[in-house]
Parts: structure tokens; sequence; C-alpha cells
């Protein structure tokens, strides 16, 4: 286990702060949405002009809620919660999406810079013990514009990255010294696969390559002696029936990358949206798969597991 000390703990972003680099990493983010490719699809559109692409997004982030979660991974949870800011739409189009209201039908609002800084402040007024940004990136400029404000105002809690996996590593190299915390999902490890239930052949070179970059940028997940992440990187993955998601591939490339990668096995699957459409992901997961998934992340030399119990697949 990796232990970093609460005490001294300060989150990374306050130092590019001090130094002026976060104000021009804002800048230099701010101006790919003049010819946005913040994610793997790069659209090439002008949301600075109100064009949009793939993400269906302009300009302003859209917020779809903020607050305290309490059924993230325990070392982002604590005892007061993980304090999640929700964006809505989505640069992948899976068509299993639990949240696709949010990330397919775009419920959400419109938010100023000044007040996603304001629920990041009130999020850790409340004690969340992070700021965790779920699907953020088509979001990257506008978040780093209300992290400026925010942290000039006090903010200093680290930073969770929550996201899909399709990332653009040019993108990452911006939020080096930003984010403390990766989150990724690491959901694919064949291509075909990636096409047909999310639209996006190339993820599992994406995702490979953008958790390789998010590992070299943080390392893997240091957690204090209350138990709580400060900085690395947690994988997430989600156990597919039929084992369309290619676990035990998945298993041995987090492997390769550390045997110390931080990894939930998530067994939360169940027929969302438009899964009806695929035959085989028409069904919950099965204890055994789950089983097996869980055997071939140990299998692979990962043994830093999340734990989470096999009676989510029961209920």
């Amino acid at each position: 286990m990796t232990y970093a000390s609460g005490d001294t703990f300060e989150p990374s972003y306050l130092r590019l702060l001090d130094n002026g680099e976060l104000a021009r990493r804002r800048d230099q983010a701010l101006a790919i949405l003049g010819q946005c490719r913040l994610c793997s699809r790069e659209c090439r559109v002008d949301r600075l002009a109100g064009e949009a692409g793939f993400c269906r997004s302009g300009r302003q982030a859209l917020v779809a809620s903020h607050g305290p979660h309490f059924g993230e991974e325990r070392p982002l949870v604590g005892l007061d919660g993980s304090g999640t800011i929700f964006f809505a739409n989505c640069s992948l189009g899976c068509i299993f999406c639990q949240n696709y209201d949010i990330s397919h039908l775009g419920r959400g609002r419109a938010v100023s810079t000044e007040r996603l800084a304001e629920f990041m402040l009130e999020l850790q007024r409340l004690g969340c013990h992070n700021i965790n940004l779920v699907t953020p990136t088509h979001f990257v400029p506008q978040i780093l514009e209300a992290l400026v404000i925010a942290a000039e105002q006090g903010l200093e809690v680290p930073l969770v990255y929550n996201c899909g996996g399709y990332e653009s590593v040019e993108t990452l190299k911006l939020l080096e010294g930003v984010i403390d915390i990766y989150m990724p999902d690491a959901k694919y490890s064949d291509g075909r696969v990636a096409a047909r239930l999310s639209g996006a052949e190339d993820y599992p070179q994406r995702m490979q390559a953008a958790i390789a970059e998010m590992h070299r940028q943080v390392g893997d997940l240091q957690i204090d002696e209350r138990g709580l992440a400060q900085r690395g990187l947690l994988v997430r993955h989600l156990v597919l029936p039929n084992n369309l998601a290619g676990t035990a591939d998945i298993m041995q490339f987090l492997a390769n990358l550390s045997p110390d990668t931080y990894v939930n096995v998530m067994a939360q699957y169940r027929p969302c949206y438009r899964a009806s459409e695929v035959q085989e992901i028409s069904r919950r997961l099965t204890v055994a798969e789950y089983g097996a998934a869980v055997q071939a992340a140990l299998d692979a030399g990962l043994h830093r597991l999340d734990e989470r119990p096999l009676s989510i697949l029961r209920g």
C-alpha cells in the first residue's frame, strides 16, 4: 500500500496558481475550443463561435448536478463524501449508459465560470474530501477557468478527473500538475466491440495511451492514514455480460503498467438506455461472470482491488 501524509498534502494546482502556470494552462485550453480537439473525436469545430461537435457542447459548461456523493470508491468517499460535479453530454456514445439522460439527452444547465467555481467551494465547505469532476473531458477549459477563481478563493482539496477513458493525450498534458487523482474507465480491449457499443473503434488504443499518460503524471494511488486518496491513478472497469469488455486483456494492460494499480472491478452493469438492442448485453451480469473478472485481475498480478459486494448482482 502506498501512503501519503494527510498533514503535508497540498493539491498540485496550488503550486501552478502561485507561479502563474495555472492561468497559462487555462488560456491554452480555451484556445483549443476554437478548433476543438479536447477529446479523441477531434471534431475541430469552433465552439467559441457556437459550433458543436459530437458532444453537442458550446462555450459554457453544462452541469447536471453537484453535491456530496457516497456511492463512489471508498478512498474517495471517506466519512463526508466525494464532492461530485456531473457535467452534461459526453464524448462517447455508450448505448448502455446508466446516466443517458445526462450523457445522451443533455440534461443540465449552462453555468458561468463564476458559478462553477462556487460549486467547487461549496462542496469544500460541506466537508467533501475532494472535487470529483464527472465526465469532464469536453469542458476542460471551463474547469480550468473556474479552478483559477476557486483556488484564489481558498480551494485546497484534491481534484478528481472522473472520465470515460476516451481522452486526448494533448489535453491530458495540459492537466499535468492540475489533477491530483485520475479516475478513468477502461471499457473495452476490442475495437470492434467499442465501435458497436460506444461508436469509438479506436477506443482501446486511445484509452491505453491516456491511462499510461495519467500514470506518468501521478503514479499509483496514494492513500493517507485516514484511508483517503490524495494523489494517483484509480481505474474503473465495468464488467459486461458475455465478456464483451475483454476483461482479462484490460487487467493485463493495467498490471503491465503497474501491479500496484488500484482497480475497481465493477459489477454494477444493468441493461439501460438502448442495451436491449444488443442481445449479448440485454441482461444483467451473473455472479460467475463477475467472479471470473475478479479472478482475471488477480491472475494478472493486480492486488489493489476496490471492495464491492457480490450482493450488487442480486439487487
